[in-house]
């Protein structure tokens, strides 16, 4: 009989981006987005620091993690943020002492702000035509 691998789960949001997490104890850390390496799904290096960032967070006590994100949804920068909120979720759902570490390094904080909706008879969501007198 096979040995199941035991994982956690926790789900990260941001926008209109959600994912799913997965944290399963390795040997060293790997992230694989959507079936792809981090560094080939995130080109840009600045997105990948902010999926790192939770990692590297200093007394949190972290291991070494292969940690697997499905992610759909919001542009890239969402998708990074949403990462990076569903791996701190899954490290407290894990252990819960680290959650004091995590919150004071603001990794655990939902950003709610989402595009505002467009009003009937405005241009944007605030933007008015321009007013002529005739």
């Amino acid at each position: 009989m096979a040995t199941a691998t035991r994982y956690i789960e926790a789900i990260g949001r941001r926008k209109t981006a959600t994912t799913r997490v997965r944290l399963t104890p390795a040997k060293e850390t790997s992230v694989i987005v959507n079936n792809r390496p981090l560094a080939e799904y995130f080109k840009h290096l600045g997105h990948q620091q902010v999926i790192e960032s939770v990692l590297a967070t200093p007394d949190a006590g972290i291991e070494h993690y292969a940690i697997t994100a499905k992610v759909q949804g919001g542009g890239i920068s969402a998708q990074a943020d949403a990462i990076r909120l569903g791996i701190a979720r899954a490290l407290v759902k894990e252990k819960e002492g680290r959650r004091i570490t995590l919150k004071k390094a603001g990794l655990l904080k939902r950003d709610a702000r989402s595009v505002e909706r467009k009003k009937f008879g405005l241009l944007k969501a605030r933007k008015r035509p321009a007013w002529s007198k005739r």
